[in-house]
Parts: C-alpha cells; sequence; structure tokens
C-alpha cells in the first residue's frame, strides 16, 4: 500500500474513532455488565467519593484514582466530553482530632492534606478535575438540604440531632441488597437511644467540640452520608451517570446516598454505581493494627508514576489487587519491556529523521475495545504486548519499513496514554546520531572496546 493511501486510510479510520463507541461497564446496583448510556448525548458526568483529610493517602486510596482517571480518558479516547468531580472531607472527627494534637485549627490541617493529595494526583499523572468541592463550602446547602428532609417526614430531630427514617422510603439498601428487616435481626440493643430505627442514620449531629455551625436544632455538623449528595447536587445539578469509589463504601455510604437522593430528588444519584477492589499486602488486608499500610507518595517516589499505574492496573479493578515484591518486579519488568522497544523503535526513526505523528492502525482500536469492556485491562496488555512485538520484529527487519515501525510506535504510545503512563519522546541530534551510527559501525566490525565505550556514552545521554 502506498503511504498517499495509507494516510487516507487512517484518516478514515480517525473520522470513525471520533464517534462514541460503545462501552460496557459492571453496574454495582444491578451486579451485571451493562452497555453505557449516557444521560445526555456525548456528555458523561462523573464523581468519585474522594478522601477525609486528616492524613496522606495510602495505596489504597490512590486505586480509585487510578482506576477513574483511566476511565475518564477512555470515555475521552472514544469521543465523550467527560465531567469529573471528586471531593475533599474537610471537617470530620479525625480532622478535629488531629488538630486539637497539633495545637492548630482544623483548617491548617485538612489544607496540609488537600495539598499533599492533590500533589499526589499530580505524580500519579491524573488529568484535571473539572471540580474539587469541599465540605465547607456548602454548609448552607447542605442544612437547607436536610431542612427539606425533616419537612418532608423523611427526617426527624431528636435532642438536636437529626437523623434519617430508613423506613421512610421503600427501596432502602437498593445498592447492597440489604433490607430493613435483616439489619434488624439480631441487632444488638443500640446504645443511642435517641434514634426511632437502630439503622436511622446521621444528618446532624450536635457537638460543641471542633468546627460548627449554627442549624435549626442545634450547633453541630453533618453526617458524612449527606455531604456527597449535596455537592453532587451542587456541581452536577441532577442525576449524574456515574458514581464510584472504593467497594467499602457500597454499604452504608452509597446506600445512604441513594436514600437521601430518593426522598429530595426521586432518582437515585446515579444511572451507575461503579466500586473498586481493595488492596492487600503481600496478601493480607492493610489495616494500621497490622502495621502494613503502605503511604502513597512513598511507593510513587520509590517505584515511578509508571510502574504505579502499570501495576494498579495490572489486576482488573474489580478485583483484590495484592501489592507485594513479586507483583512489584512483574510490572517493573513488563513495562520495561514495552519501554525499550518503544525506545529503540524511537532511535532508529530518528537514525533516519523519521518524527513521530499521530497516524496510528488497528492495533489500537483492538486495545480500546478490550478496555471498552468493564476496563479488561489483560486483555488490553496482551494487545500491547502484542504491538510490541511487532515492534522488535521492524527494528530488527532488513527491510526497514520505517512507516508501519513508527505507525506501532505511535499506536502504542496511544495505548499507553490511556492507562496514564507516558512515554519519553525520543529526539536525537546530529551529534548524536552520528555517535549512534559510529557505535553500530564499531559492533559490526567487532571492535568491542570501542563499541561499549560509546555504549555507555549512549546510555548517558539516554539514546540507549
Amino acid at each position: 500500500m502506498r503511504l498517499v493511501n495509507r494516510r487516507f486510510y487512517y484518516e478514515v479510520l480517525d473520522k470513525n474513532r471520533k464517534k462514541n463507541k460503545m462501552i460496557k461497564l459492571y453496574n454495582s446496583k444491578s451486579n451485571k455488565v451493562e452497555e453505557f448510556k449516557p444521560i445526555v448525548e456525548n456528555k458523561v458526568n462523573m464523581y468519585v467519593c474522594g478522601p477525609t483529610v486528616y492524613n496522606h493517602a495510602h495505596i489504597g486510596n490512590a486505586r480509585p484514582v487510578i482506576v477513574f482517571d483511566t476511565l475518564r480518558r477512555l470515555f475521552e479516547s472514544c469521543g465523550y466530553d467527560v465531567k469529573y468531580a471528586s471531593n475533599f472531607t474537610d471537617v470530620d472527627d479525625k480532622i478535629i482530632n488531629k488538630a486539637q494534637e497539633e495545637n492548630v485549627s482544623e483548617s491548617v490541617i485538612s489544607q496540609r492534606y488537600i495539598d499533599a493529595y492533590s500533589k499526589l494526583r499530580d505524580e500519579l499523572n491524573t488529568l484535571p478535575l473539572y471540580a474539587t468541592p469541599k465540605v465547607t463550602q456548602v454548609m448552607d446547602k447542605i442544612i437547607s438540604f436536610i431542612n427539606s428532609l425533616v419537612e418532608s417526614g423523611n427526617a426527624y430531630e431528636s435532642q438536636g440531632d437529626v437523623y434519617f427514617s430508613v423506613t421512610s422510603i421503600d427501596n432502602y439498601g437498593v445498592l447492597s441488597k440489604q433490607k430493613i428487616e435483616d439489619l434488624l435481626v439480631g441487632a444488638r440493643i443500640d446504645e443511642n437511644t435517641k434514634k426511632v430505627n437502630p439503622s436511622d442514620f446521621t444528618l446532624w449531629k450536635k457537638t460543641e467540640k471542633g468546627l460548627k455551625w449554627d442549624s435549626p436544632w442545634s450547633t453541630g455538623r453533618p453526617g458524612w452520608h449527606t455531604e456527597c449528595v449535596v455537592m453532587i447536587k451542587d456541581v452536577f445539578a441532577d442525576m449524574i451517570d456515574i458514581h464510584g469509589g472504593g467497594m467499602d463504601l457500597r454499604f452504608p455510604h452509597h446506600d445512604n446516598e441513594i436514600a437521601q437522593s430518593c426522598a429530595f430528588q426521586k432518582h437515585e444519584l446515579a444511572n451507575f454505581w461503579m466500586h473498586n477492589a481493595m488492596i492487600n499486602i503481600d496478601g493480607e488486608k492493610m489495616s494500621k493494627s497490622l502495621g502494613n499500610v503502605r503511604w502513597a507518595k512513598d511507593i510513587v517516589d520509590l517505584l515511578g508514576t509508571n510502574v504505579v499505574r502499570w501495576l494498579m492496573l495490572g489486576t482488573h479493578y474489580r478485583s483484590e489487587l495484592n501489592f507485594s515484591d513479586e507483583t512489584i518486579e512483574t510490572a517493573k519488568k513488563e513495562l520495561s519491556k514495552v519501554e525499550t522497544a518503544l525506545k529503540l523503535g524511537q532511535v532508529k526513526l530518528a537514525i533516519s529523521r523519521y518524527k513521530l505523528d499521530d497516524e496510528i492502525n488497528e492495533d489500537y482500536d483492538k486495545f480500546i475495545s478490550e478496555m471498552s469492556n468493564d476496563l479488561n485491562t489483560a486483555n488490553a496488555y496482551a494487545q500491547i504486548f502484542d504491538s510490541v512485538k511487532k515492534i522488535n520484529s521492524l527494528i530488527r527487519a532488513n527491510d526497514d519499513d520505517l512507516t508501519s515501525l513508527k505507525v506501532y510506535i505511535n499506536s502504542v504510545i496511544k495505548m499507553l496514554d490511556v492507562l496514564g503512563i507516558s512515554v519519553k519522546n525520543i529526539c536525537l541530534n546530529d551529534e548524536e546520531i552520528l555517535m549512534y551510527e559510529q557505535w553500530v559501525a564499531y559492533k559490526k566490525a567487532k571492535d568491542f572496546d570501542n563499541a561499549d565505550k560509546l555504549r555507555n556514552i549512549l546510555v548517558e545521554k539516554g539514546v540507549l
């Protein structure tokens, strides 16, 4: 095929790629993989529960950051306009306790870890968020929201606290499939005698400790389950396409969000609910009691962004991920094979004055098809390795099909971009090109002493 025809072929492919691809995602509400259909054509509104900012993020906190950033990248690669928001919970007992321990204000603590979390997101190569709301910024709206639930009979005040009545709606527990009667069976006597029902959850907490606000019921602060509902409404105004977070949030947090939304807005807040599984350390659950908590910032410093993302995405997001020396070494080796092929391929192109561009092939489409099947990263990785084999074959080939080499490199780089993995662009100046050619000549002449000396220089310059 002549180059002009190849370009026409890829122009046609690129036009087709701009059309929205069919994406299938596992919906935690239905417990099955469903075809994603946006509420508004070509647009995706997505919200993921963010951190309570009283400490640094551990690697378990980093998993949803990477998973949902990758989902966002997939949507955008398929032509969707994505608005992705994630909050900061900046008022909580843990923040208050830490502030009192350090004898500083709660805002000092929360801003310290908001900055640290934002830095971590940057270090993990995540795309900028559409919105990062804070609880303290919407307190008036939270109080108004709770008041509406009280007025509608879905919530009640008791001695200055406010509770949501789980029996006031018909579908409580719709996400986790919990039933109120099952929750009550065998339940121990609730020490909180303020509640009508032991399963009722807090919307407003009366307190004299730490950050607090005046409300119609008492001086206090909101319950955790209310905050995200209000922030979602504030950012997106209406029902959203996807609500995500860790598996530990499915019940009671996300069920309680749905309950409030059904009572106030008459809808279940989101069409799709997505949850990533947890991370284990050397086969054991990560916990403070076991002393095996690993801060994400330290792991990124140790392994680098690309290895962390490759490792995190190498296990399907709905499966538990084991973080161990073995899985780390496997990730390093796998990614090294990909990066080495891309580097050697780019060097070969640079020697011949070929430059990378946006021309890609059907291998990229196969990769996207696998990713579009509920982020099937195992098959997507297999497609990357298949393309890398072709790159290595073209590097070794004598006929120098540089156009094909360039297109395969372009395609793999674009695959990696969907995974949030950055590849260094190799550009050689005339001196480096001459040195590389001399190194090749030394090798052919079996002048290994001079070849080794020149190779060391090329390695130092990042050419090899």
